[in-house]
Formats: structure tokens, C-alpha cells, sequence
């Protein structure tokens, strides 16, 4: 399931039956259109992207089992629920072969349409997810995995990128892939045969900085015992890496200018300079404009370096490449371990997509390469993630809601859980079928 409310369809030739279903789920936060027939149904499929289309059996002219085959052949991302009042076993089973996901027999009740619904597009965020699907199947630059509308853009900008010499500015929080979208460019770039160097410069101390972008001479410094080039001179003909480059102390962010205007270098404790072909990529986890209006980032080097922008976007913002990762790091892991490859359940995957991941990528790889070394059978299941991963859906509902919401959600998620079962259900819940129908009913008339 992709990020956003989703878009459902309802396609019936009863009009009171359009307005309930309509006013139903638009209460549970979906995005609903309806049309009275088939022909004008297909008209609001040529025009607006679906995720589900809820049609009735039986219509005057053209049949509801008509618009499951057309929407099977022509628009494979979209789910198909049947609704009939005319059930049996064998239009059940046609409608399934011809390609619904769903049966559901008229009347049924608000909690039974919602439970069919979640499930149907449950089952499409699984299946999108690219769990059942090869690692040749998943989308994916370099090392960089997603589909996401985020994703996509960024593949796009890495494509335009790597076509030129511009300086790149790639920006992101911490552990979203900043490096990954940097190896993305060089090697998909004319500079490909040549270095790629990548530089943390927060992560050496300013007194070593300049020493080890630019080099230095014997005797140039205490402790300099040998003459050394440094990272620029090794990146000479290919590409440099400069990441977390916000870190920059003002005085190496001047030397660094002069760099860019100049495509010479000064190794310390020499006067002569030397000509490098060196390609500047940089990243930043921070807000380099607010950096400059603070005086902490020198206004010139931002428009030096902001010549191309690449913007990836946290985890928790790309939806289902969620999963999309985890099955590639589960896949990846598995391997490394020779093991066979478990797979999660579907509550464990809810709980993956659901959880915030302020570590975002690189957090994800090492929670699933735990769990593959901890996880002894073939199923993860939710009680093997990380506690704060296991109630962060919980956690995320709030406490707003009164008892009777919280008692109707639990009922439908039951329901849901036995396939719509009420006799399993009421035994799940511990009370009899009459007062789970008491329950349904109440939950049916409360107000949404």
C-alpha cells in the first residue's frame, strides 16, 4: 500500500446502497468514487488511478463479473471485492477465478465490509511489497532500492546527474543511503574507470582535515616524517565524496572554495599548487540555508556546491519500500549466514511498515540482520522485532478514542483474523454469537 489515502470505487445500480457504502468508508478514511454502472465505471478507471473497486453482481447491461475480467486485464494494480445479493457457492467461486479478491453476500455489516476491505488491500501492499517477487524484479540504481514516488525522483535526478561534470549536493537524514546515491552517480558517469573517494568530514578531527583532503609535505607538521598526498590528489581523474559537509570548520570551507574555483591544490607546508580533475560530490544531514543565514556556512561555497540537488527522503516517508528492504536485507542475510531464508508474518510486516525508523535504512539493515541471526524457524513473527518496533502501531493510535471504539476495532480486526468466522470470532472474544451480533449491530448504528 503506497503512502496516501486510498482510492476506492464503488460500483453498484442501487443508489441507496452507493450512499451507505460511500459514507461507510469515507468515515474510515479512504478516498471514495462511485458510479451507478459499468460503462461509467470504466470511464472513472481511464481517468483516476484506483487501488480497490468494490462492484456489484448483478447490474442492468453489463454484469459486475464483465468489469472484474476488464479490470484484470487492464489495470493489474487495482483490487476487485465482489458484492451480491444473490450469493452461492459457484458465483462466489467464478467471481474469485475471474480475478476477485473478495466475496462478500448482501446485507453484511459495516464491520464485515470494512474487515474485507483491510484485507483486500493488505493483501495488495504484501504482494506489491515485492516479498513473493525475485531480487530482479525489485526497482533499484546501484545499490539504491525503492519504488516509491520519492525514489523514482531520485533515480531520475541520479540519471541527469551522472550525464554531467556539475557539482552535487545530496541531502538526507542521517542513514537514508546519501553515499549509495553518490557511488550511484560516479559509476553511472563517464568517471566510472576512475576513483571514487569517499571523505567523512565530520569524522576527522579539524586539525587533520586539511592535512588529509590536500596532503602534505615532509616536515610540514609535527609528526609529518614522510611527504603524503592527500584524498583530492587520489581522486585525481575521478570523484570525491565529501559527506557530512556541514561539519566544515569556516576556515577549511574557504580553502575548499578556492578548490572549486581554481581545480588546484596546495598540500600543506608547500607553496606550489597542483592541477586536479576531481568531480565534488557533497552531503549534508543538516539545513545548509539555515546554516548560512546563521553565518555557521559560507553563502558562496552553498552556491558552489547546490548546483544539482538531491533530496532523499526518510524511511518512514518511502511506504512500502519498507518492505521492499527488508526482503532484500532478508534475502541478502539468509545468504551470508547460509540459511534458509525465513519469511515474516503478516502482523510482523505491519509492524515494520507502521514503525517511525528515525535511523531510517541503515536501521532497518541491522534490525534484519539480527533477526536473521536470532530468528531459529522459517516465520518472523511480531513477538521476535524489537520491542519499540513491536508497539509502535499501538503507540501511534494515541489515546483519543473511547472504550467503544477501541472494542469495535478489536471486534473487526477478530473478525478479520477468521475470515469473517462469527462463530470462531465469538469464541475468540469469549461471549456468544448473539451478543457478538448485539455488538456488530450497536457498532453498526453508532455514529462515525
Amino acid at each position: 500500500m503506497s503512502a496516501g489515502k486510498k482510492r476506492i470505487l464503488i460500483v453498484d445500480d442501487s443508489t441507496n446502497t452507493l450512499e451507505v457504502l460511500k459514507r461507510n468508508l469515507t468515515a474510515a478514511d479512504y478516498q471514495v468514487f462511485t458510479a451507478p454502472g459499468v460503462s461509467e465505471a470504466i470511464k472513472i478507471l481511464e481517468q483516476t488511478p484506483l487501488d480497490l473497486v468494490i462492484t456489484d453482481l448483478k447490474m442492468p447491461n453489463i454484469s459486475g463479473m464483465d468489469l472484474v475480467r476488464h479490470i484484470r486485464e487492464n489495470y493489474e494494480d487495482t483490487e476487485v471485492m465482489m458484492i451480491t445479493g444473490y450469493p452461492s457457492i459457484e458465483g462466489a467461486v467464478e467471481a474469485v477465478k475471474t480475478g476477485a479478491e473478495e466475496f462478500l453476500a448482501k446485507p453484511f455489516t459495516d464491520t464485515e465490509l470494512l474487515s474485507a476491505v483491510h484485507r483486500v488491500l493488505n493483501k495488495a501492499m504484501l504482494r506489491r511489497s515485492g516479498l513473493a517477487k525475485t531480487e530482479k524484479t525489485v526497482p533499484k540504481h546501484k545499490g539504491l532500492i525503492g519504488s516509491s514516488e520519492g525514489m523514482r525522483k531520485v533515480f531520475i535526478a541520479i540519471g541527469k546527474a551522472s550525464s554531467t561534470s556539475a557539482t552535487v549536493l545530496i541531502t538526507g537524514e542521517s542513514g537514508t543511503g546519501k553515499e549509495l546515491a553518490a557511488r550511484a552517480i560516479h559509476y553511472s558517469s563517464a568517471r566510472s574507470a576512475a576513483p571514487f573517494v569517499p571523505v567523512n568530514c565530520g569524522g576527522i578531527p579539524e586539525g587533520l582535515l586539511e592535512s588529509e583532503l590536500f596532503g602534505h609535505v615532509k616536515g610540514a607538521f609535527t609528526g609529518a616524517i614522510d611527504s603524503r598526498v592527500g584524498f583530492f590528489h587520489a581522486a585525481d581523474g575521478g570523484t570525491i565524496f565529501l559527506d557530512e559537509i556541514s561539519d566544515m570548520s569556516l576556515a577549511m570551507q574557504v580553502k575548499l572554495l578556492r578548490v572549486l574555483q581554481d581545480k588546484k591544490v596546495c598540500m600543506v607546508g608547500s607553496n606550489k599548487t597542483r592541477k586536479v580533475d576531481v568531480r565534488i560530490l557533497a552531503a549534508t544531514n543538516k539545513d545548509l540555508q539555515g546554516l548560512v543565514k546563521k553565518g555557521l556556512f559560507r553563502e558562496d561555497l552553498f552556491y558552489r556546491l547546490n548546483v544539482i540537488t538531491i533530496i532523499i527522503l526518510p524511511l518512514r516517508e518511502r511506504g512500502d519500500d519498507i518492505l521492499l528492504l527488508a526482503h532484500h536485507f532478508l534475502t541478502q542475510f539468509a545468504a551470508e549466514s547460509g540459511k534458509a531464508m525465513p519469511r515474516f508474518s503478516d502482523e510482523a510486516l505491519q509492524s515494520l511498515r507502521s514503525y517511525n525508523w528515525p535511523g531510517n535504512v541503515r536501521e532497518l539493515e541491522n534490525v534484519i540482520q539480527r533477526l536473521v541471526v536470532m530468528t531459529d524457524g522459517d516465520l518472523i513473527d511480531v513477538r521476535d522485532l524489537p520491542s519499540l518496533m513491536r508497539f509502535s502501531a499501538l503507540r501511534n493510535t494515541g489515546f483519543t478514542r473511547t472504550l467503544a471504539e477501541v472494542e469495535n476495532e478489536y471486534i473487526s480486526n477478530v473478525l478479520a483474523s477468521v475470515d469473517g468466522n462469527k462463530t470462531r470470532a465469538a469464541e475468540i472474544l469469549g461471549i456468544d454469537r448473539k451478543t457478538l451480533r448485539e455488538k456488530l449491530k450497536r457498532a453498526e448504528q453508532s455514529p462515525s
